[in-house]
């Protein structure tokens, strides 16, 4: 038994050793014509991304990863194979090659590889088996994730070459200076016409948690909703967002109607996981800077008014918005509730009534109050302004008198 363990073992040395010997180049010629024949049978999806030659680029992958796989074997590898593959690697991906096909066809000239390996042996013992397997798996790995990296590094160096294009895109238009050449150069074209979007974000509940770090939680937040915009439009957007807010810029196609606008809204709200408040108008490429102006006007009068999260447009708005702009009329208006700031429940009782549209009983049930109370403080509210709350006149004097102190930030919002 000694002797046919001396002899097994032998057999094994001399196994191990023999791959272990340099690949004659005939040989490794032959291999690569192979491994190249059948990638290309199994795995079309590679060979067909390829505009110009795919046989020529696959044949120097190849080439690349069966030098590398010998070198492993015989134990001369070295860095410098590493950035051979890294290099072409990343010039398909730059190419726009997706990193599926390229991983499909890596596994197939592995399988290949592997299959012509143990084909030349006459025989192959069960540790020769152990030994190559391992060798070749762990070449696998590392080759694998080599494709990874560099993929992952130049999708990076393009999405930062893509942000500060669209970044400075995004400022011209805002400034009304676009140009062609820019378009042109950082691969979008400027719109004829634009829905603006004045955009007010809240902070998401996780950013007040204690246990998490905020920044982190508000960062994720923007980048969900930057993810669901690209991912909604048909059209590519402009934005300059951050995680408060900020301005976007959808082009407008011919048919678009209201309910896009609202739609998606919708979608970046659940994309954020919080309820977004939005000013839109509708303006021309060249009336985009003052198009803008007037929608985060228009989401200041709707943040001032305390309007619930959604959509909101200047036609909906226009009374409320022309009544909070500066001028001694607003002004004039505004002070006609200042006898009431010495009466804090009285505001709160005019606020909820009008905000219930004059229900006594809502009112009533808002404030955990008695409906005769409200009735009381009605009435004091009409004594002490001359203003009547049950009157049509005075009803609407009071409330257009608390729009206008809203613009005048005088009271807590």
């Amino acid at each position: 038994m000694i002797a046919e363990n001396q002899a097994r073992t032998g057999t094994c040395r001399r196994a191990s050793k023999d791959y272990r010997e340099p690949v004659r180049p005939y040989r490794r010629d032959v291999w690569t014509r192979t491994i190249v024949d059948h990638v290309s049978a199994q795995a079309p999806e590679l060979r067909n991304s390829f505009a110009i030659d795919p046989h020529r680029e696959i044949t120097l992958v190849v080439k690349i990863c069966l030098d590398w796989s010998i070198s492993r074997l015989q134990g001369t590898l070295t860095i410098e194979d590493i950035d051979r593959l890294q290099a072409v690697l990343a010039s398909w991906a730059g190419d726009g090659i997706g990193i599926d096909a390229v991983l499909h066809g890596v596994h197939e000239g592995f399988r290949a590889g592997m299959d012509l390996m143990f084909a030349q042996r006459r025989s192959t013992t069960s540790e020769e088996v152990r030994a190559v397997t391992g060798a070749v798996l762990e070449l696998l790995r590392v080759v694998t994730a080599t494709v990874g990296k560099s993929y992952v590094r130049e999708y990076r160096a393009q999405a930062i070459e893509h942000q500060v294009g669209v970044h400075t895109l995004t400022s011209a238009l805002l400034r009304g200076k676009p140009t062609s050449t820019m378009a042109t150069t950082f691969g979008a074209l400027v719109a004829e016409r634009y829905h603006v979007l004045a955009v007010s974000m809240p902070s998401h509940p996780d950013e007040a948690n204690p246990d998490l770090n905020g920044q982190v939680v508000a960062r994720r937040k923007l980048r969900r909703l930057q993810a669901a915009l690209a991912l909604h439009t048909r059209a590519a957007p402009l934005s300059l967002l951050s995680v408060d807010g900020g301005t976007i810029l959808v082009p407008c196609a011919k048919g678009d109607s209201d309910t896009m606008t609202d739609e998606l809204v919708g979608k970046l709200s659940a994309a954020a996981q919080v309820p977004l408040r939005v000013a839109t108008v509708v303006a021309d490429a060249a009336d985009v800077p003052v198009a803008v102006g007037h929608a985060h006007e228009l989401l200041d009068t709707a943040d001032q008014l305390g309007q619930a999260p959604g959509v909101y447009r200047f036609e909906e708005l226009a009374l409320q918005y022309q009544l909070t702009r500066p001028g001694e009329a607003r002004d004039r208006l505004a002070g006609q509730l200042a006898v009431l700031d010495e009466h804090p429940e009285l505001l709160e009782t005019l606020r909820a009534h009008i905000g219930t549209g004059l229900r006594r009983q809502a009112t009533a049930k808002l404030l955990h109050l008695h409906p005769n109370t409200v009735d009381y403080r009605l009435r004091r509210i009409g004594e002490l302004t001359g203003l009547d709350p049950s009157s049509s006149t005075g009803l609407w004097h009071l409330r257009s008198a608390m729009i206008a102190r809203a613009g005048t930030s005088c009271e807590p919002r």
